[in-house]
């Protein structure tokens, strides 16, 4: 794991604008809310030479705290080397407020040395030949099944939706991608990825208090990596971001739970698909809605519209009973409102492409070091799964976010399979909104 805090400097046409450290920032505009001074007279008392003087004296003036001013210090970029898809996944669940992108399954090594030690991520030593063993064998399968349906892609180009008259280097892509998507069930989600996060001090501050609570040794050691980083660039509001009682006591419960419900569900088979949605339409009798949900939507020429207070007021929850984690990566990134999984495999994803069978032994094996881990209560078991494990995923937001997932996530180039996910969710919320059907534009995942 290498972890870098990125430095930003302004363009070369910003030269004549004032120029403070994210701290001299944050404590300028702080400053700012309680004077009717001006900016400019207060950026006259900052002596820029020596901005560490000047963000005590003001910080000690107003009398903030942490948490009021962390949110001034604009956004901090850190950068992580080679972490776990797990790690990445937590660290998008945790960061809400946070901007960021992971490494794509289509560009990272497919490679048993691609891998963390297990000493590293927690795998017991007596369990550590057994776990590489079967992380090198779906490796194995992911090669094998790509090959085989990159070969299938070419001898029946109609599967892969090939437009008429596309480009040669276009249905190249294409083909990969097909195999790539269906593939990508056997990878490993211990595999190590790269990921980039921008936020500012106070939800930096909570990441890495919350990273530090976690059981997990490697969030233990991006929270100490990250905090050294950020240290650089923000000290005084990063110095609160060690583990926390409350923290700590929520992650063991959630860990508990899992570990429950891990070893009560596990298994390898395909679960169903199974979609709820509920819609809360309340609003206060004081404040009733006025809109018709026809005139919060139609207005909108694509999904990046502005919505009318009617969906935006409306609270959707959702949730399914099976999600991959392949598709999990992805949806766990839409971060409005709260997202919750127990993150278990209560069954195997693999598409109606790959037969089973083929695979049935790797599957046995896998989920039984899975057992073996539950039944340890070691929350290293989360690097035994595969991106294929099936989980039960919930999100809860407002209408207007979910109809911009939705619409996303069934448009053009979107996963096959997270494309049937939100299709069916859709579903669910328009018999309980029909009068959105007209105005919601839901796609049929057209490949790029």
């Amino acid at each position: 794991m290498k972890v870098t805090g990125i430095a930003t400097v302004p363009p070369p046409s910003a030269a004549d604008l004032p120029k403070v450290t994210p701290e001299l920032l944050a404590s300028v505009l702080a400053r700012y809310s309680r004077s009717n001074e001006g900016l400019d007279s207060i950026l006259a008392k900052v002596d820029l030479a020596n901005p560490d003087a000047s963000i005590d004296r003001i910080l000690k003036f107003v009398d903030y705290g942490h948490a009021s001013i962390g949110g001034l210090t604009g956004g901090l970029a850190i950068a992580l080397d080679g972490v776990s898809m797990w790690l990445a996944y937590k660290i998008f669940e945790i960061a809400q407020m946070a901007d960021g992108q992971e490494s794509s399954t289509r560009y990272i090594a497919m490679d048993p040395a691609n891998l963390p030690e297990p000493a590293i991520i927690g795998i017991p030593d007596d369990l550590a030949e057994r776990w590489k063993d079967i992380m090198a064998r779906a490796f194995a399968s992911y090669h094998s099944e790509y090959s085989r349906l990159d070969a299938l892609g070419a001898a029946q180009p109609e599967l892969v939706r090939v437009p008429k008259d596309a480009k040669p280097a276009v249905v190249s892509r294409m083909r990969k991608n097909y195999a790539l998507d269906r593939a990508r069930y056997f990878i490993p989600f211990a595999t190590r990825t790269n990921l980039a996060v921008v936020q500012s001090s106070r939800m930096w501050a909570q990441t890495v208090k919350q990273l530090d609570s976690l059981p997990n040794a490697e969030a233990q050691a991006a929270a100490k990596a990250i905090r050294d980083e950020l240290l650089k660039v923000s000290p005084r509001l990063m110095r609160h971001s060690s583990a926390e009682h409350s923290y700590q006591a929520q992650a063991e419960q959630e860990l508990n739970a899992s570990l429950a419900l891990g070893l009560d569900r596990l298994s390898t088979k395909l679960v169903g698909d199974q979609a709820w949605v509920n819609v809360d339409r309340a609003t206060p009798p004081f404040l009733s809605s006025v809109q018709s949900v026809s005139e919060a939507l139609r207005h909108r020429s694509n999904r990046y519209g502005q919505q009318g207070t009617a969906t935006r007021r409306m609270r959707v929850t959702f949730a399914w009973n099976n999600l991959a984690i392949a598709e999990l990566r992805d949806l766990n990134r839409h971060r409005t409102g709260h997202r919750y999984t127990p993150l278990i495999q209560a069954g195997f994803y693999l598409p109606p492409e790959i037969d089973r069978n083929a695979h049935a032994t790797l599957l046995a094996d896998q989920a039984a070091l899975t057992h073996e881990l539950l039944k340890r209560g070691s929350p290293a078991y989360v690097y035994s799964l595969l991106l294929g494990a099936q989980t039960p995923f919930e999100h809860s937001t407002q209408a207007d976010k979910f109809i911009y997932e939705a619409e996303l996530r069934t448009g053009m180039g979107a996963h096959f399979r997270y494309a049937e996910h939100l299709s069916a969710v859709l579903r669910e919320f328009f018999k309980q909104v029909p009068e959105a059907q007209a105005w919601v534009v839901e796609g049929t995942a057209e490949p790029e």
